[in-house]
């Protein structure tokens, strides 16, 4: 759960979310207790808890402001960001390559630094906000992949419902970062057994 980036969400958008929830049927599902192996149950025991501070969204009038705000919040850095011993490797910030192992492969994520050969910086404003919208279609949402086949996690649904200006203001921020050069494979598939 991406507790440090929630954290810094604004007042009004958290009070959105808990408007939107409770309009949501209620589904009765019992949950068991909860169980944490050690070390995990004594440091989340130990951990001190801090209070939540408001904080307040920048204005949209300021799009690379406001583009960090949402990139900040929707937690693109924990994907996008290679990481070592659970610390992001300085310098690789948006640089993807994270990769993650699954039954049919390993997945690895974007590079969304401004790059030209390797990122997104080649990308303009409306091709990026219609990577997004193009993915928010019913065809897109029931599309049937194919054992083996790559597949994603990127909640690019998800993200497709947000604003034509939301997702500008994102990319404006994403334009501004470092460009750094990092091919990345996005897909290896599972070897087969013969």
């Amino acid at each position: 759960m991406p507790y440090p980036n929630f954290i810094q969400m604004s007042e009004e958008d958290l009070y959105a979310i808990v408007a939107y929830i409770r309009t949501l049927k209620p589904i009765e599902n019992e949950v068991g207790e909860k169980e944490l192996d050690f070390p995990v149950n004594y440091i989340v025991k130990t951990l001190p808890l801090n209070s939540y501070k408001p904080h307040k969204a920048p204005e949209k009038t300021d799009m690379k402001a406001y583009g960090k705000y949402l990139v900040t919040i929707a937690s693109c850095n924990d994907c996008h960001t290679q990481s070592k011993d659970g610390e992001p490797i300085a310098g690789m910030e948006y640089a993807g390559g994270s990769s993650i192992d699954l039954p049919f492969g390993t997945i690895r994520s974007a590079n969304i630094t401004p790059d030209v050969e390797t990122g997104i910086g080649a990308w303009t404003k409306e091709q990026f906000i219609q990577r997004f919208k193009s993915m928010a279609t019913d065809q897109v949402k029931n599309m049937e992949v194919q054992p083996g086949s790559f597949n994603t996690i990127m909640p690019w649904t998800m993200y497709g419902g947000m604003t034509e200006e939301d997702l500008g203001a994102m990319y404006e921020y994403l334009q501004s970062l470092k460009p750094v050069k990092n091919m990345v494979v996005k897909f290896t598939p599972a070897k087969t057994k013969m």
